[in-house]
């Protein structure tokens, strides 16, 4: 989502027509389905319950994908050949899309579950597990994959109990994709309504009753995993344009879902640590439980709180530091706690993005986790748990980053590409929401997600048929290595551009460069085993992987 300035948005929104009076909402939650009927000055609509029936449209497309994905079924790129009107949702000709955005933009063509040989029996049995039962009666629609058909009729509560049989795991990979939608989808320019919340694959139909007439919406899931459904009169992009603000006011709380990715904070680096007492002296190396106090070389204290989070290392010449583990928004929310507040929410917002933005650009990526100093010349971070508000904040805006500019932030003195908070804060409260403020602060920049952009993979064939060839002799040796998990599938190595080789645990990816030496193989081995050790402290330990690496090179050379 390019950032729009808020007098062309103004605009747009005034011209807006009204093409629905109406909007029906329907979520599942604890077993059972919740309605919710919102409408413009108008006499009220029928009721409706999960008996009703809701075409399936284009949301079959969902489905190919999340049983593709869950069962590494290949899904190659689609090449537009210019001859099916369907590709207009796809690429312009000789153009390819993959499977992403193919999903966000509901590209046809390339989920054919004949295109990407799905077949009935292995389908069937795929939605057998997940139902508990097999594909009849209400789920009979989901019984074959060459049936699915976007005219076919479902019944709703039947659609959203589908969607509620996916677990978390296996609908990670749709759900990155589908927050695309209301960044540049159908929804784009939403996303100051929901941030991160939604994640939606859309669709239009025509009216059963009159087939003149169109209707549109969308059905995914929420942030913590509740199935969703919402349509009106229109087109898909006519009920996001009409509806945001009022949907999104209209939406059931969001729980708080799992925090993803690692970030590893230095503490203190600009400050050196005299010691640490807790409740029973001076604290020793290891994991801090409980409250304590830090006494700093130039006398200063500074009393915290931790539950495991952090501990307390030596480093060379026996000085004590402070290492802090914590997911992403944990990180995001304590940055926010430390350099800011979240009373003020839209400027709360727009921090957060920056934070995790700002994190996303500096921070280095050392055994699968990301690392950076707690400094005022970086990003300052709370010692202490983060405020349920300002972690309520960081949730809401679950990986958006800001996109092509190098993005930096200030207390009080805005400057080029950078934001200062006194000055959010005051925009905010004259009315600016959160991605004005990002607008005014990044004008260069656009809204995105983690992983949707930075990193691209370039994949190095060379590099992978190796790995492939030589995982099968290092399994003797892996299988006795406490805490080793094979990876669920081959990872991609892809080319890295610059900087130092690592693996991305969370898309099962290596970023190095090409195979020429034998220092080459132990690196690609080295983050190989980052991954196979993902799950367990062995993984963090780097002098052990690289002798572990250096051991599974060595058992290479002995086969030939």
């Amino acid at each position: 989502m390019r950032f729009v300035r808020p007098a062309l948005m103004a605009a747009l929104l005034l011209a807006m027509p009204a093409w629905s009076a109406s909007l029906d909402v329907a979520w599942w939650r604890d077993g059972k389905m919740e309605v919710r009927q919102l409408r413009q000055g108008s006499a009220a609509p029928p009721p409706f319950d999960g008996a009703r029936q809701v075409p399936l449209a284009s949301l079959w497309k969902l489905f190919v994908y999340v049983y593709a994905s869950d069962n590494k079924v290949a899904m190659p790129d689609y090449r537009c050949g210019g001859r099916d009107p369907e590709e207009v949702y796809c690429c312009d000709a000789g153009q390819s899309i993959g499977h992403d955005a193919a999903l966000a933009q509901s590209c046809g063509p390339f989920f054919s579950p004949k295109r990407l040989m799905i077949t009935a029996a292995p389908w069937r049995q795929y939605w057998t597990t997940r139902l508990g039962s097999a594909p009849a009666g209400d789920f009979a629609w989901l019984a074959d994959p060459a049936k699915l058909a976007p005219a076919r009729l479902v019944r709703l509560d039947s659609l959203l109990r589908a969607l509620d049989s996916i677990p978390a795991a296996s609908r990670v990979d749709a759900e990155a994709a589908l927050l695309r939608v209301v960044l540049d989808g159908r929804g784009a320019g939403t996303a100051r309504w929901f941030g991160s919340q939604l994640r939606v694959k859309t669709y239009s139909w025509h009216e059963q009753r009159r087939a003149d007439e169109r209707i549109g919406g969308a059905a995914g899931w929420l942030a913590d995993g509740t199935p969703i459904w919402f349509g009106g009169a229109g087109g898909s992009s006519n009920v996001f344009e009409q509806w945001a603000p009022r949907l999104a006011a209209s939406l059931p709380p969001v729980g708080a879902a799992e925090d993803g990715g690692c970030v590893v904070v230095d503490y203190f680096k600009r400050y050196p640590i005299r010691a640490v007492r807790g409740e029973r002296g001076v604290a020793v190396p290891g994991p801090l439980n409980g409250r304590y106090h830090v006494q700093f070389e130039n006398g200063q204290n500074l009393a915290l709180r931790s539950s495991g989070e952090l501990m307390l290392v030596q480093e060379q010449g026996g000085r004590p530091q402070l290492r802090g583990r914590f997911g992403v928004n944990e990180y995001v929310a304590r940055v926010l706690d430390r350099e800011a507040s979240a009373n003020e929410q839209e400027a709360a917002k727009a921090l957060a993005i920056a934070a995790r933005t700002y994190l996303q650009q500096n921070a280095v990526t050392v055994a699968g986790c990301q690392q950076i100093a707690d400094s005022s010349a970086t990003q300052r971070v709370s010692p202490s748990p983060a405020t349920p508000a300002a972690l309520a904040i960081a949730r809401w805006t679950d990986q958006l980053i800001v996109d092509g500019v190098t993005v930096r932030y200030h207390s009080n003195q805005a400057s080029e590409g950078t934001m200062a908070w006194s000055e959010a804060v005051r925009q905010a409260r004259q009315g600016k929401h959160y991605d004005e403020l990002l607008a005014q602060a990044y004008p260069g920049g656009a809204l995105s997600t983690v992983g949707n952009t930075g990193a691209r993979c370039r994949r190095l064939a060379q590099n992978e048929d190796w790995l492939a060839r030589s995982v099968p002799r290092w399994q003797r040796v892996l299988l006795r290595e406490a805490g080793y998990e094979a990876p669920p599938q081959a990872p991609l190595v892809c080319a890295l551009s610059s900087g130092a080789p690592y693996s991305e645990q969370s898309r099962n990816r290596i970023f190095m460069r090409p195979l020429a030496t034998r220092e080459d193989r132990i690196t690609l081995a080295h983050e190989y085993l980052h991954l196979g050790l993902r799950r367990h402290p062995r993984g963090q330990d780097e002098e052990y992987v690289e002798r572990l690496a250096r051991r599974l090179v060595d058992l290479n050379l002995e086969a030939l």
